[in-house]
């Protein structure tokens, strides 16, 4: 990122910006694209995916998966956790509308199967978030450290079914009590969804079905009467494949 875009939001940036192809990230079962942004002098590399490049799935609603993953941006910050990279939903792109993402620079190599054990121990939130926004496909490559160390997820476009639907690697922690500062954001983050004309709300109604906001007010009301991190699902898989 430029000296320039600091002084701009990021999120102003991302909705604004001019955006220009710079190639295809082809790990991905969807189209997903590395794209240069330009805004007001300063210049930042971000992932496009556009909804067009969407692979259709059985049990999620075609041309859903980039609200999804602005979705999970806006829960991130609801909870105040800063875990998902500055994500918006652009109607205009150079392949039509889709998710706009800042790219986190990061090694590929360092990932869930090869962080230190205090890493892993930083991945308390993960675990929460993850059951929260219902993630069907949390795979080791998904969690990333930048140069600063700092914590970042990505890939969400298959968030917030209403059935249950968590595959995920961090089991680290099942069945550990919830630290009391994590108990108290997702409480506030709950009363948030109750209120109907919350902030919160309106964000995610743009973004979600309806019942796929009441499912999360659901799971986030479920950590908060049992006090403990979610053990395994029994009867169906309940790991990503493939993990990484």
């Amino acid at each position: 990122m430029s000296e320039g875009q600091e002084v701009v939001p990021i999120i102003q940036a991302l909705e604004q910006g001019e955006i220009t192809l710079q190639g295809e990230l082809l790990l991905g079962s969807n189209y997903t694209f590395l794209v240069r942004v330009v805004h007001q002098g300063g210049e930042f590399l971000a992932v496009y995916k556009p909804t067009r490049g969407e692979q259709p799935l059985w049990d999620f609603p075609p041309g859903t998966l980039a609200l999804r993953e602005v979705a999970a941006y806006v829960v991130s910050q609801a909870l105040g956790w800063d875990l998902v990279p500055p994500t918006v939903y652009r109607r205009r792109g150079p392949l039509g509308r889709g998710s706009l993402q800042l790219y986190i620079e990061h090694d590929p190599e360092y990932h869930y199967f090869t962080f230190t054990p205090e890493d892993r121990q930083r991945l308390r939130p993960v675990a929460l978030f993850d059951y929260l926004v219902n993630n069907a496909d949390r795979k080791g490559g998904h969690i990333l450290f930048d140069s600063e160390h700092h914590l970042w997820l990505i890939d969400h476009g298959i968030c917030f079914h209403v059935e249950d639907k968590l595959r995920t690697v961090v089991w680290d922690f099942a069945g550990e009590p919830i630290p009391p500062e994590y108990l108290q954001a997702i409480e506030t983050f709950g009363a948030g969804l109750k209120d109907i004309s919350s902030p919160l709300n309106a964000a995610l109604e743009r973004l979600l079905s309806p019942a796929e906001v009441r499912a999360l007010a659901r799971r986030a009301q479920r950590l908060l009467e049992s006090g403990r991190f979610p053990l395994p699902p029994a009867g169906r898989r309940y790991y990503p494949w493939p993990p990484v």
